[in-house]
């Protein structure tokens, strides 16, 4: 792949308590440059919300809000938020976009009445609600749910012969994930101001004046004296012209410096061992322990 050519796509989530809002967000995401498939709205239609008040039951998932998230790559506490949200009536709209729209596609979210997750979630654990349970049976519940259609009594254990158990060694695998998360914002705009400015220019003007003085001389020789003539002047005055010349003195410039770090996380898997103990006389030193 030319790397010059390669696009970087980002995805933007954002909850609404009102469907006509998210839709009118969704129509101002297309008109910005986001193509409509890229755009996703969950629950594509209302649905009757619950009559209890309870903590969305991500077990039972009637309404299918957890499993509609499966293809979402999400962290799970994430999932089970934005799923608990649209048990409660809320809107999710999930945007796959340019990383160069990416920040007018969150000025459009925010527009039209995007949800403040944080804040939502905090009303919500006032209300009791706690959040994703740190040994949660979601991932069971999803795994149950994609098997339910296979036959016999569990479709995640070996089959067995007839006399035999079995005691499965489980282990835990570190999923990690990431997700954007807002760290502050800047906004330049321009705006007009009007402040009054004086110039001082010299003018100038010239008057006629026309005086009657008494006189008593000879005709000249030579000199018509009895003809008909005109003599004329023109007084003129000088006035102010204004205009205007619009000129750049500075500029402001936003630009944003991208890196990449590199983070460890840490945590702890647990996994379980099967200890093999046979008191048989014929048994081997080898299999005491798996």
């Amino acid at each position: 792949m030319n790397m010059n050519t390669q696009r970087y796509r980002r995805t933007v989530n954002a909850l609404f308590d009102n469907r006509e809002h998210a839709l009118k967000a969704v129509e101002e995401l297309v008109r910005i440059g986001i193509p409509r498939n890229a755009i996703r709205v969950s629950p594509e239609q209302e649905v009757a919300l619950s009559s209890t008040t309870g903590a969305y039951d991500t077990t039972k998932d009637e309404k299918g809000f957890w499993a509609s998230l499966a293809d979402f790559f999400m962290p799970d506490e994430d999932r089970y938020t934005y799923a608990e949200a649209m048990n409660r009536g809320s809107i999710l709209v999930t945007a796959s976009v340019d990383d160069a729209l990416a920040e007018k596609a969150e000025d459009v979210l925010e527009e039209y009445g995007t949800v403040n997750v944080a804040e939502r979630e905090a009303s919500w654990r006032k209300s009791g609600w706690t959040g994703y349970p740190a040994t949660s049976t979601v991932g069971a519940a999803s795994a149950s749910a994609t098997s339910a259609g296979t036959t016999g009594s569990s479709s995640t254990m070996s089959a067995r012969r007839p006399g035999e158990q079995s005691i499965p060694e489980v282990e835990e695998r570190l999923r990690v994930g990431k997700r954007q998360v807002a760290a502050g914002r800047v906004k330049v705009r321009s705006y007009i101001v009007e402040k009054p400015v004086t110039e001082q220019i010299n003018l100038h003007s010239e008057t006629v004046h026309v005086e009657r003085r008494g006189v008593d001389r000879p005709v000249a020789a030579g000199e018509a004296a009895f003809r008909e003539r005109t003599v004329e002047a023109v007084a003129t005055s000088e006035e102010p012209v204004i205009s205007k010349e619009a000129r750049v003195t500075g500029e402001v410039v936003v630009k944003k410096d991208a890196k990449d770090r590199t983070q460890t996380v840490s945590d702890k898997v647990r996994s379980t061992k099967v200890e093999v103990e046979d008191s048989r006389p014929s048994a081997k030193p080898a299999a005491a322990r798996r």
